[in-house]
């Protein structure tokens, strides 16, 4: 109906990754209105939301074109619009698809997805929204939420996952280096953004960006107190206090020194003061937790009796939020957990697969018994059968480790290997006994052969897995 068509406008308004948007819509049915209401509505809406170019399909919004002012195309049917699909330009550009499902337009999202590239990660922001409301659920009234958007939002994209986010109302953001929060900012993310490796080299951006550092050695402070200029007042920063992880931040016998540094100067406000678990998912470990949670307490309480007011307390990590409720303080930090891993449950119960990673087959070559595969003749193929090319490789972060048999992918709803070396741009699937042709899709992971499956595979975490998919693949995100 028309209020769904506003509300999906108000998203598409929020994409600024391009400066061109473009609406597919279908007929509108059941609105109880008149057609040449319901259009001049549709029209109106349209021109208000800014939308740049309108792909109409069906015959009840065709019939009224000239209602549309805007550029614009129409067709009677899905079907004629996926033939005249290929004269089609589409680029630079966010594409809404909005229809009512007897036209079918999750064939149009297929086709475009293809248009787009061979290789693409595509990114359902419907799961991530449903894996925030998953630990949301979890949380005592008034506990905030720090979003974790460091390393390319593990892998997921920067600006897509925080505009979904903000959207959603989150408290904060925490990006690795201020390279990454300036990102944000220019692409109009509001929210408040930890940083937590401030480079010196970095503070005049952390300034003009408002951003907010994370102070965790008596360096970093100085340094940054030294940069503000003389009538700065309330600068907002974190302390990162280190109660076992050994990593960064505050000791606890580095307290007096840091006291001592603050009391001498009025530039600086401490919005939250925290520390890192370091095994919240391992019950092995409780014991060490428990440790570090009371060594936090205490060195808060020190810290927060010469402040007049209370910087904000968090300790928790996505597996923390699971199995340590009682240690939710006022703000948890979620990171993996919103892309639907959480290694304190098992097989990730409760969480929506976030990413599908897929490629296409280039080549299929028949090859005889004892003939070789890729570099240094690696593969051998065992018997008389066929291999298939793909387009993945160790530069679009599928790793060598994955070459000679050890990785699979889902091809016709077959796990096939891998055979020989995977190359830098490509690599070669032994799919002898399978109908193969080019062109066919190759799935890397999704909800069936998943991020799990791969990292054990390789002896790795999914962390590693999902982080080390390249920039140069394409992200096609999908939000219903």
């Amino acid at each position: 109906d028309i209020s769904s068509l506003a509300i999906a406008l108000d998203f598409l308004n929020l994409q600024n990754q391009h400066q061109k948007k473009t609406l597919i819509l279908s007929d509108i049915y059941e609105t109880g209105k008149n057609n040449d209401v319901l259009y001049a509505e549709v029209a109106a809406l349209i021109q208000h939301k800014n939308v740049d170019r309108l792909i109409g399909i069906g015959p009840n919004i065709s019939a009224f074109v000239d209602l549309f002012t805007l550029d614009k195309c129409f067709y009677e049917s899905t079907q004629s619009f996926i033939e005249d699909l290929p004269a089609v330009h589409f680029g630079n550009e966010t594409i809404l698809i909005k229809g009512a499902r007897r036209f079918e337009f999750e064939r149009i999202s297929k086709l475009l997805t293809q248009k787009i590239h061979d290789t693409v990660l595509e990114v359902n922001l419907n799961a991530l929204a449903a894996n925030l409301q998953f630990y949301r659920s979890k949380l005592n009234d008034g506990v905030k939420v720090m979003a974790m958007v460091k390393a390319f939002s593990y892998g997921s994209g920067s600006f897509e996952i925080a505009n979904l986010l903000q959207y959603h109302k989150v408290d904060y953001l925490a990006v690795a280096y201020a390279d990454e929060g300036i990102a944000l900012r220019k692409a109009g993310i509001s929210l408040p953004i930890m940083v937590m490796s401030p480079e010196p080299s970095a503070f005049d951006a952390i300034v003009k960006y408002q951003l907010e550092p994370e102070i965790y050695n008596s360096y970093v402070l100085k340094s940054f107190l030294n940069f503000l200029p003389p009538n700065t007042n309330d600068f907002p920063i974190h302390l990162k206090l280190d109660t076992g992880m050994h990593r960064l931040g505050f000791e606890k016998n580095e307290i007096p020194e840091l006291l001592e540094i603050l009391n001498d100067s009025q530039k600086l406000k401490i919005i939250s003061i925290f520390t890192h678990l370091v095994a919240s998912a391992d019950e092995i470990h409780d014991e060490y937790t428990r440790h570090q949670l009371k060594e936090y307490e205490e060195i808060y309480t020190e810290l927060n009796e010469q402040l007049d007011y209370k910087p904000l307390r968090h300790a928790l990590n996505t597996s923390g939020i699971t199995r340590w409720p009682s240690a939710q303080l006022d703000m948890v930090r979620l990171g993996i957990g919103l892309y639907g891993f959480d290694s304190a449950l098992k097989n990730n119960q409760g969480l929506q697969t976030v990413a599908v990673l897929k490629t296409t087959v280039t080549q299929v070559k028949e090859l005889s018994a004892g003939e070789t595969v890729g570099y240094s003749r690696n593969g051998v193929m065992p018997v008389g059968g066929k291999i298939a090319t793909v387009k993945i490789g160790y530069a679009d972060g599928y790793s060598r480790a994955f070459g000679n048999g050890v990785g699979k992918m889902l091809l016709n709803g077959n796990l096939v290997p891998t055979i020989g070396s995977i190359c830098m741009d490509m690599c070669m699937l032994n799919v002898t006994s399978l109908n193969v042709k080019t062109g066919d899709e190759v799935i890397v992971f999704n909800e069936q052969h998943t991020i799990v499956d791969l990292a054990n595979q390789i002896d790795t975490i999914p962390y590693e897995i999902l982080t080390n998919i390249s920039q140069r693949v394409k992200r096609v995100y999908f939000y219903e």
